[in-house]
């Protein structure tokens, strides 16, 4: 039988673990983007830290710095299976976009996990 000390450690363990969890999940929380142009369309994945250094922190921003700058440097994403078996989207390629004038870029959602560029 366990004491209620016992248990209080153990929840108290379980709570700094969550925590720690939620904390990694936010720094690394990664917003997705679909690039559209005449020829094709990709999934890129920019840090809040990318975006912010970009202007803002949508899609806008995203369009308004490729087109200011002529070129960005971005890390695609495709669907993968993870270790465990499950779907994620996940960084495949670091990639050169350049601005084009049929370009569009769209927030892009996805039911996956989003793992994290390096």
């Amino acid at each position: 039988m366990l004491s209620r000390c016992d248990l209080i450690k153990g929840a108290a363990v379980a709570l700094f673990t969550l925590s720690i969890q939620g904390a990694w999940a936010q720094e690394t929380k990664m917003n997705l983007f679909k690039i559209v142009t005449i020829k094709d369309e990709i999934v890129v994945g920019l840090s809040a830290e990318e975006l912010q250094a970009l202007g803002g922190n949508d899609a806008s921003a995203v369009a308004h710095a490729l087109a200011q700058k002529g070129d960005l440097t971005v890390w695609q994403y495709n669907v993968h299976r993870g270790p465990n078996g499950e779907l994620q989207q996940a960084p495949t390629a670091r990639i050169g976009l350049l601005a084009n004038a049929s370009l569009r870029v769209e927030p892009y959602s996805t039911p996956y996990q989003i793992v994290p560029h390096p």
